[in-house]
Protein backbone atom coordinates (compact mmCIF):
# COMPACT_ATOMS: atom_id res chain seq x y z
CA UNK A 1 0.00 0.00 0.00
CA UNK A 2 1.14 3.45 -0.93
CA UNK A 3 1.33 6.14 2.07
CA UNK A 4 3.61 8.38 0.97
CA UNK A 5 1.63 11.74 1.11
CA UNK A 6 -1.05 10.46 2.64
CA UNK A 7 -2.73 11.69 5.82
CA UNK A 8 -3.43 9.76 9.23
CA UNK A 9 -5.06 10.28 12.53
CA UNK A 10 -3.55 8.08 14.87
CA UNK A 11 -5.53 7.99 18.58
CA UNK A 12 -3.26 6.80 21.02
CA UNK A 13 0.29 8.04 19.74
CA UNK A 14 1.59 9.10 22.86
CA UNK A 15 2.81 5.59 23.83
CA UNK A 16 2.29 1.88 23.05
CA UNK A 17 1.06 0.52 19.81
CA UNK A 18 -0.32 3.66 18.67
CA UNK A 19 3.40 5.09 19.04
CA UNK A 20 4.22 2.46 17.02
CA UNK A 21 2.24 2.77 14.20
CA UNK A 22 2.79 6.96 13.93
CA UNK A 23 6.52 6.04 13.32
CA UNK A 24 6.26 3.60 11.08
CA UNK A 25 3.33 6.06 8.99
CA UNK A 26 5.63 8.27 9.57
CA UNK A 27 9.13 6.71 8.07
CA UNK A 28 6.56 5.97 5.18
CA UNK A 29 6.02 9.32 4.19
CA UNK A 30 2.43 10.04 5.81
CA UNK A 31 1.67 13.34 7.11
CA UNK A 32 0.05 12.61 10.84
CA UNK A 33 -2.08 14.17 13.66
CA UNK A 34 -1.06 12.49 16.88
CA UNK A 35 -4.17 12.69 19.85
CA UNK A 36 -3.59 11.26 23.20
CA UNK A 37 -6.15 11.45 26.39
CA UNK A 38 -5.07 13.63 29.20
CA UNK A 39 -6.94 11.68 31.70
CA UNK A 40 -8.52 15.33 32.47
CA UNK A 41 -12.21 15.90 32.58
CA UNK A 42 -13.57 18.41 29.15
CA UNK A 43 -14.18 21.71 30.32
CA UNK A 44 -18.30 22.61 30.36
Amino acid sequence: MRIEGKRALVTGGSAGIGAEIACRLAARGAKLVIVRETGRAPRR
